[in-house]
């Protein structure tokens, strides 16, 4: 397995099965040009197996923390460490840049997302709701 930070269009688009709708190009290209974004692709025999997408988020009383926005592996990848090396991956880099911590969401009862979370040494609190807000 080898893992790449991503940075074009065309390996992202390569890597689109992963994603939950095909990768948009406007969203790709405006992700891909903040450095605050940051796309790591796991590749098994040269083909894209699994992504963690990271944003580096700020406040006045925590710092830079890295948020893990999106992990996915593909089907025919699964139980096989994918997901562990890409969230590892991400946290090296988090570190590298300094960010003072990281941290994501899951549902309670995505038991897969938080054997993976304990797995990379992640605190889980059990009290805490997921909300989201589609537009």
């Amino acid at each position: 397995m080898d893992i790449r930070r991503v940075t074009s269009l065309d390996d992202v688009v390569a890597a689109g099965h992963l994603f939950d709708a095909p990768p948009r190009e406007d969203a790709t290209r405006a992700f891909l040009a903040d450095d605050r974004h940051h796309l790591l692709i796991a590749y098994v025999d040269g083909h894209p197996a699994g992504f963690v997408s990271g944003v580096e988020t700020i406040h006045p009383d925590k710092g830079v923390e890295m948020f893990l926005y999106e992990l996915g592996v593909d089907d025919g990848h699964r139980r096989r460490g994918i997901a562990t090396a890409l969230v590892r991956a991400l946290l090296d880099l988090a570190r590298h840049r300094g960010c003072t911590g990281a941290w994501t969401g899951t549902e309670q009862d995505n038991a897969a997302a938080l054997a993976t979370y304990r797995g990379t040494g992640a605190e889980l609190d059990h009290d805490t709701v997921v909300v989201s807000w589609g537009f």
